[in-house]
């Protein structure tokens, strides 16, 4: 919503100045400066990266257009799995606590929290070093270097479609100038026509600079920029596991490795202590809340 309001607002003071200032909008409408504009940035768009990127791109302005970000309850899901993991590392046997990480699709602590149990890559991070963690080889301050380094290759990943974007982003004021220059050259041609037509050619090349630039710092890039905040901010879920799951390896009870996982969580969305220990007396109890 905030991204289409944004872009309302953008489009309504550019045209509105133009047309303010005495200009025609019909000059505006030039659908081949676009086409040569916009196809040639698809065009070097596909050339610079590989299908996947090219998917998770389309994935990535749809999140963006929709604000996906964690809401509380998503916060407070991930907390409580973690508390129940931690209660069945503590009390159960190894085979009993494989049996969920092995299969968390049928285990009934990740059934519980289902908006967990839909984000495959959040689960199998979980499920992953919740075995280190039976194994019990492993010290923390390896797990914790393994961690970071997984997390950092989650960031990676998730921020090659931002870099795609930039990279467009930055190419559009160029490819305006290609276009502003072959109306140019096709105005050239028309040196014999009177004035009014020749100057019709003229500023019908000058869009194509106009939409490069615009499209460039006024609908690209912040989407770009929408795209990096809407991903970091889902990264946030693998650090409060890392720090919630490295609490507990370093001794502390599953209530209390909660708070330093907790505390990752920006201030601005960070569930209260309230909230989170009402969440783990009643485990499903705010999907339930959601549901309804």
């Amino acid at each position: 919503m905030g991204i289409l309001v944004g872009l309302v607002v953008t489009f309504g003071c550019v045209i509105g100045g133009f047309m303010a200032m005495g200009g025609h909008v019909d000059v505006l409408i030039q659908p081949w400066e676009v086409v040569i504009i916009c196809g040639a940035a698809f065009g070097t768009f596909l050339v610079a990266n590989p299908l996947a990127t090219v998917k998770d791109t389309g994935t990535a302005c749809l999140e963006a257009f929709k604000g996906a970000v964690p809401k509380e309850t998503e916060y407070l899901e991930t907390l409580g799995v973690l508390h129940s993991l931690m209660r069945e590392l503590r009390t159960k046997s190894r085979s009993e606590v494989e049996a969920h990480i092995d299969n968390p699709e049928e285990s009934a602590i990740f059934q519980t929290y289902p908006t967990i149990l839909k984000n495959h890559d959040l689960t199998h991070f979980i499920c992953d070093y919740c075995r280190i963690i039976i194994i019990g080889n492993a010290r923390p301050f390896e797990i914790e270097a393994l961690m970071d380094e997984e997390i950092q290759t989650i960031r990676r990943d998730k921020l090659k479609s931002y870099h795609a974007l930039i990279a467009v982003s930055e190419g559009l004021p160029a490819l305006g100038i290609v276009a502003a220059v072959l109306g140019v050259i096709k105005a050239m041609g028309a040196l014999d026509q009177s004035p009014e037509i020749l100057g019709a050619l003229v500023g019908a090349a000058l869009v194509g600079t106009f939409l490069g630039i615009f499209l460039s710092y006024a609908v690209i890039g912040p989407i770009a920029t929408k795209v990096k905040i809407i991903r970091e901010k889902n990264n946030r879920l693998y650090v409060i596991v890392k720090q919630t799951l490295l609490a507990y390896m370093n001794g502390s009870l599953p209530q209390v490795a909660l708070e330093f996982g907790r505390k990752t969580i920006s201030a601005y969305d960070r569930p209260s202590i309230d909230a989170v220990e009402q969440s783990t007396m009643n485990p499903g109890g705010s999907a339930e809340k959601q549901a309804a």
